[in-house]
């Protein structure tokens, strides 16, 4: 079987450690032949000085100096080789023109690879400049002066001459609207200097090395619940080793390398023994300015979509409560509840109306019980504590279904595997349960949020032209119980109309309970043609 492209050298996270510690002096020496100033070589290099990014843009561009201008990376002192070398300047570029923690929020999504965001910018005249073809994410984590916005727009008609023709752009004059107008935006909306980067160049850099208690979700495989740690390197890197397991029972053990980027940017590689073969994840994670916390998505290389969000807090003594697995329990029922966190010790603390039958296990990890919800237990959201450690928000005690909701609402996969050189991209989905709150209707501020929950999956055509094409007699199938869809394989199939692909435009069916009392919700999936170039951001 071919392999899926991976982009080239993944240098973010496949390095295992810093070859040197990177310095302005690799730079000029690898990028100072056309970005110094003959006249000054000590003035800062041109187009780099003018720019910031995150790492995955700073990868791209070095990726595009090789693979366009051609440029052979070298060290002076013979200690790296040209992976090396492009590893180093991307952790130096990062480091030293990167972005503040702020200047990511809201944006994140398409460093954590959930292709699935829907974000619409509120300029409508710069979604269609831009975002027509970029995620909002994609131009907004980017830094630029106003002559390097210029430049930048000038580069897309320089390396893509038809853009003015293509079907995105050639209903308006594109170049024109650019520069008078798209311009002006993005120098002030994304400008060079910011007193958010400004402050982050001076704040102390976390170090973070230690054991870390990791919770979080994977859609089709419910609730995570593991222990990362994490070893000291040089150049900050860490040697990272994961054991954990999901709420079904299913163990997941990695290990692997992490580097840190801008002082909060964790990139790791990690390797996990499935069937035999080590499927390499990597991890996108922020971590907070005290160094605390980490946040984000851990996923496989080659299936972004079949990720993991993960939350991580430092083990440092402090009694901490980080999840309860399942978030919910329902009035006059009785359930095994998993509560998760760091140093706990002392009484669980459930508040009024559930009552512990019985501790089933217990260590400084995790504590489970067994817990019974009174017929009249209060509804609502409720914090629950172990001793001195407490989570707000953490269990949601209900007294029947009302609304489901089909999360992702639209989602895209994608035909694929088999002996194509591209993997399919599969459609994951989770059913969010919610009452309607005091007030009895749907979609109001009182609604309460229950959360994920068992659902029975089916899939029907979107519209008439779907029902009309036998779309989902082709495009694939939906597992029933765990609400994954996988495409069926690429390529022309003839036994469609015209011998099509296997594409299709499928409503997506979560079914919560049964007969009359049966709950339903629905969102979309475009099955479509491969994605041949899966640079880092879209």
């Amino acid at each position: 079987m071919k392999k899926a492209h991976i982009w080239p050298a993944l240098c973010l996270a496949l390095m295992p450690f810093l070859p040197a510690q990177a310095n302005e002096a690799l730079l000029r020496h690898n990028c100072g032949a056309c970005h110094a100033d003959p006249a000054n070589p000590e003035a800062p290099l041109s187009r780099i000085s003018e720019q910031r990014k995150s790492p995955e843009g700073w990868e791209m561009t070095l990726h595009r100096m090789q693979t366009i201008h051609g440029v052979q990376l070298s060290d002076p002192d013979g200690k790296s080789d040209s992976a090396g070398v492009l590893f180093q300047l991307l952790k130096h570029l990062s480091d030293t023109h990167g972005l503040a923690p702020a200047e990511t929020v809201g944006l994140r999504y398409t460093l954590e690879r959930r292709h699935n965001t829907v974000d619409i910018p509120e300029d409508a005249e710069y979604a269609v400049m831009c975002t027509r073809c970029h995620s909002n994410a994609r131009v907004a984590l980017q830094r630029r002066t106003e002559p390097e916005w210029r430049n930048l727009i000038h580069f897309h008609l320089a390396q893509f001459p038809t853009t003015e023709y293509q079907i995105g752009g050639r209903d308006r004059e594109w170049f024109p609207i650019a520069i008078e107008r798209t311009l002006p935006m993005l120098a002030a909306a994304f400008p060079l200097q910011t007193a958010e980067w400004e402050a982050w160049q001076k704040a102390a850099k976390p170090a973070l090395a230690g054991r870390w208690r990791v919770t979080g979700r994977m859609a089709g495989k419910g609730d995570f619940n593991g222990v990362m740690t994490a070893t000291a390197g040089n150049a900050d890197s860490y040697s990272v080793a994961l054991v954990g397991e999901f709420s079904g029972g299913e163990p997941l053990e990695m290990e692997g390398d992490s580097v840190v980027y801008t002082g909060f940017e964790w990139r790791g590689n990690l390797r996990a023994d499935a069937a035999g073969d080590k499927e390499q994840y990597l991890q996108v994670l922020e971590a907070s300015a005290d160094g605390s916390a980490l946040t984000g998505r851990m996923f496989p290389f080659d299936h972004p979509e079949r990720g993991i969000d993960l939350q991580a807090r430092r083990d440092d003594g402090t009694p901490r409560l980080l999840a309860v697995s399942p978030a919910y329990l329902k009035r006059g029922t009785t359930a095994t509840l998993t509560v998760s966190g760091s140093a706990l010790s002392g009484a669980p603390l459930l508040g009024a109306g559930l009552t512990v039958n019985r501790i089933v296990s217990r260590d400084a990890d995790r504590v489970v019980l067994e817990v019974t919800a009174a017929a009249d237990a209060p509804t609502g959201a409720r914090t629950i504590g172990v001793g001195k450690a407490s989570l707000p928000a953490a269990l949601t005690v209900f007294s029947t279904v009302e609304r489901v909701e089909v999360s992702p609402a639209y989602t895209v996969g994608r035909v694929g595997g088999k002996e194509g050189s591209q993997p399919e991209v599969q459609g994951r989905f989770e059913a969010i349960a919610w009452t309607n709150g005091p007030d009895g209707t749907p979609g109001t501020a009182d609604d309460l949020r229950i959360g994920p929950v068992k659902a029975q999956w089916s899939v029907a055509p979107w519209n008439e032209k779907a029902a009309k094409d036998r779309d989902i007699e082709f495009a694939g199938s939906i597992d029933k119980d765990s609400g994954i869809f996988a495409p069926a394989a690429a390529g022309p199939n003839p036994a469609r109309k015209q011998s099509t692909n296997n594409a299709g435009n499928l409503k997506v069916i979560a079914t919560v309970g049964e007969g009359e009392s049966a709950v339903r919700g629905e969102g979309q999936l475009l099955v479509t043609v491969q994605r041949w170039i899966n640079p880092p951001l879209w």
